[in-house]
C-alpha cells in the first residue's frame, strides 16, 4: 500500500478553488439573469409608493384619476403598481406646488455641502455591505441623488447591484483608475447609472487592491503628494450631481480606508453586538485614531459632521446581546443610533440572489417576516437621511 503523501502547492490549489467558484458564480448569474438581460428594480404598490412619497394612498389615486402623473400598471385585480421612475416622476410634479422646498425633492440646496458617508468596520460579519446598500437604495428612492461607491475589493455591494466584479470590469471601471497615481481618469469615466433612479454606481474588484501596492511605492518615490486626498478630489469632480455618496469601505485599515476617511463628512461604523465583535471593534477605533492622527499631521481638516454606531444582525430576544446594547449605549449615548437592524432571514435570503430586500417582491417571504425586516431597515435608513437634513441645517 503507498502511503505516499503528495504535497500540492497552495498557490496552485487556490487558484484551482478560485476559478472553479468564479465558474459557478458565473453559471448562477447566468440562471438569474441571462446574458442579455439586465437588472431591473420591481414594481412598487399604491401604498408603497405613497409612503416613499409622504402622502396617503388616496391622494395618489385622485391624482391618477385626474391624469396628473404618470399612469401606474393596474393588475388584473385592479390594484395600482408604480415602477421606481413613476415615483420619481410625481415627486418631481409634487415638488412644484409643495408648502416648502424639500417636502418631496429632499436634496441638497444651495449652500449644502455634499455628503460622502463611510461605511466600515474590519470584522468580517458586521453588516458593512448589507447597510451600505440598503442605505444606498433607500435614499434614492426617497427622492435623494447618490452615489454609491464600492471600495472593497471583495466587491460585494457591486454584485448586490448586478455588476459581476471578475466579468464585467475585465479592463478596468472601478474607483482605482480615477485614483492612481499615473494617469487617473476623469471619475465620470467610471460612474455608471443603476437600474434604480437616482442611484449611480462606481463598482469594485480585486483591482483597488492595487493602491495598497502603489502608494508605499509613491511615497517611497516622493511622487505621492498627499495621498489620502485623493478620493476627495476625485469626488470634487462631481460635487454638483450628487446629494449624498455612500462608500462602502474595505475590512481593513489601509490607504484606501484612510483616502475614504479624509473624504468622509460622516462616517457609520457597524457593530454585530457580540463580545468578540466589540472587543475587534475596540481595536479598531484605536488603529483608526492612531491612522487619522497621521493624517491630521500631514496638514488635513479630519472634522467629520457626525460619526454614529449602527447595531446589525440584531436579536431582540437575546439576553447577552440586550446587555451589550446596554453597555454601547450608556458609553456612547446618542452616537449609537436609536433603530438597530434586525437579523432576518429575509435580508439573507435576498442576499442569496443578489437582491437588497427593496428589490424583491414582499410575498417571496412570510409576511411578518419581511414586514418586520423592512421596517428595522426603513426605520435605520431613515434616521440616517434625518442626520443628513440636520447637517444642512433642516429637521
Amino acid at each position: 500500500m503507498d502511503n505516499t503523501f503528495v504535497h500540492e502547492d497552495l498557490n496552485a490549489v487556490i487558484r484551482q478553488h478560485s476559478e472553479w467558484l468564479a465558474n459557478q458564480l458565473h453559471s448562477q448569474r447566468e440562471s438569474l439573469f441571462p446574458p442579455d438581460a439586465e437588472k431591473t428594480m420591481r414594481k412598487f404598490t399604491s401604498g408603497e409608493a405613497a409612503a416613499l412619497l409622504g402622502v396617503n394612498d388616496s391622494y395618489l389615486r385622485k391624482l391618477n384619476l385626474d391624469g396628473k402623473g404618470p399612469s401606474p400598471e393596474l393588475t388584473a385585480g385592479n390594484r395600482r403598481l408604480y415602477s421606481a421612475q413613476d415615483i420619481q416622476a410625481l415627486r418631481v410634479l409634487l415638488e412644484k406646488t409643495a408648502r416648502k422646498p424639500g417636502d418631496y425633492v429632499p436634496g441638497r440646496r444651495e449652500g449644502d455641502h455634499l455628503q460622502v458617508i463611510g461605511v466600515m468596520n474590519f470584522k468580517g460579519g458586521s453588516g458593512k455591505t448589507t447597510t451600505s446598500a440598503h442605505l444606498a437604495q433607500r435614499l434614492a428612492l426617497r427622492g435623494y441623488r447618490v452615489l454609491g461607491i464600492d471600495l472593497d475589493p471583495q466587491a460585494s455591494f457591486t454584485a448586490l447591484h448586478g455588476v459581476q466584479p471578475e466579468l464585467d470590469l475585465e479592463n478596468g471601471g472601478t474607483l482605482y483608475d480615477a485614483i492612481r497615481y499615473e494617469d487617473p481618469e476623469p471619475i465620470r469615466q467610471v460612474i455608471r447609472k443603476t437600474y434604480i433612479p437616482n442611484l449611480d454606481l462606481i463598482p469594485g474588484n480585486l483591482e483597488l487592491m492595487e493602491f495598497e501596492h502603489d502608494t508605499p511605492r509613491a511615497l517611497a518615490q516622493g511622487n505621492a503628494g498627499l495621498f489620502f486626498f485623493r478620493v476627495k478630489e476625485a469626488l470634487a469632480q462631481v460635487d454638483e450631481d450628487y446629494d449624498v455618496v455612500v462608500i462602502d469601505c474595505p475590512p481593513q485599515l489601509g490607504f484606501l480606508t484612510m483616502s475614504a476617511l479624509s473624504a468622509a463628512t460622516g462616517v457609520l461604523v457597524t457593530i454585530h453586538p457580540e463580545m468578540l465583535d466589540v472587543m475587534s471593534m475596540s481595536q479598531f477605533l484605536r488603529m483608526t485614531a492612531d491612522l487619522m492622527d497621521v493624517i491630521a499631521e500631514s496638514g488635513a481638516d479630519m472634522s467629520h459632521d457626525w460619526m454614529r454606531y449602527v447595531l446589525t444582525r440584531y436579536e431582540p430576544q437575546d439576553a447577552p446581546q440586550n446587555r451589550i446594547v446596554a453597555f454601547l449605549r450608556t458609553m456612547y449615548g446618542e452616537a449609537v443610533l436609536n433603530s438597530p437592524m434586525l437579523k432576518s432571514t429575509a435580508i439573507s435570503d435576498a442576499g442569496l440572489t443578489k437582491q437588497t430586500l427593496y428589490e424583491v417582491e414582499r410575498s417571496a417571504f412570510t409576511r411578518s417576516t419581511y414586514d418586520r425586516a423592512i421596517e428595522s431597515l426603513n426605520t435605520l435608513n431613515d434616521e440616517i437621511a434625518e442626520l443628513i437634513q440636520k447637517t444642512w441645517g433642516r429637521t
